[in-house]
């Protein structure tokens, strides 16, 4: 029987390989698909591993703390859960993104969470760097507290569109229209970090971070990637028979549609699509829909 259960388990695993259609690189603790890439002291494993703490204080301030993923994908879902700093966090920013790693022409898709005074909503901020273009910034309000518990934060990646989701509300759609740049050919790595930018985080830089408030803390668990490692089988970023190239996942689906509608509504703050000071003519890309 067990000789029969390996047999098995190695023919799944050849079909991965060659046909792609499986789900890859799906994390199932920190070590095991995550390293720290700044400041090591200021990150700490909980449960065992299947959570993270990162710390920001002054020692930690000038680059901040982070963890990266070992691999990089191309195209996917990469999801995380993520308690964010409480109280007066002004001045701080958690980060969760993926990063392509190159100078000039760098593909970047950016979930940024600006700190706030007590009281105050906080901010999430999304950007997009395609072909090493970026100034795509919009910025919503979130409608909950985010640092009383985990909620879910997914980027979905593929041929016809990029999806940043808050507990699977959409709240933002960047399509690939062909009228603007859209990553295509460069692997992305995860990322996460916690860091200082007061110069430009809360109010526009106007309110400063409070060191007396300090250690600042954000929470990871539930870390997800599925996508084509890079390294790895040739064919799987073009194969259409991955899960997230369905046509369910090509476009929102219409519950999807009114919760995004609902968002743009009801929470958004800014839009650089809107935004005639800086682009009196809208950018191509904003006229493609949803």
């Amino acid at each position: 029987m067990a000789i029969l259960r390996n047999a098995i388990a190695l023919f799944v695993l050849l079909y991965c390989l060659v046909s792609c259609s499986c789900v890859l690189g799906r994390p199932a603790t920190f070590l095991e698909d995550f390293k720290v890439t700044w400041s090591d002291a200021h990150l700490r494993q909980i449960e065992g591993g299947r959570a993270i703490q990162l710390v920001l204080d002054q020692n930690s301030a000038f680059l901040g703390c982070g963890f990266a993923s070992k691999r990089q994908y191309l195209f996917g879902r990469v999801s995380m859960k993520i308690k964010l700093v409480p109280g007066d966090s002004a001045g701080t920013v958690t980060a969760f993104y993926m990063n392509s790693n190159t100078e000039n022409v760098r593909d970047e898709l950016d979930f940024e969470f600006l700190g706030n005074r007590t009281g105050q909503p906080y901010t999430v901020q999304t950007n997009i760097y395609a072909n090493g273009k970026g100034d795509r910034e919009q910025r919503v309000n979130l409608w909950f507290d985010p640092a009383a518990d985990y909620h879910l934060y997914t980027i979905l990646w593929n041929h016809h569109h990029i999806v940043f989701y808050v507990d699977d509300v959409p709240i933002r759609v960047y399509k690939n229209s062909g009228r603007a740049p859209f990553p295509m050919n460069q692997p992305m790595g995860v990322y996460s970090t916690l860091w200082e930018a007061d110069d430009w985080a809360t109010r526009g830089g106007l309110e400063k971070i409070d060191w007396s408030k300090a250690p600042f803390y954000a929470y990871y668990r539930d870390f997800d990637i599925e996508g084509c490692p890079v390294p790895g089988p040739a064919n799987c970023a073009s194969n259409p028979g991955n899960w997230w190239e369905a046509n369910n996942y090509q476009a929102l689906t219409a519950m999807e549609a009114r919760r995004y509608r609902w968002v743009r509504l009801n929470h958004m703050i800014y839009d650089y699509c809107t935004d005639k000071s800086r682009y009196p003519v809208p950018p191509p890309e904003c006229l493609a829909g949803i």
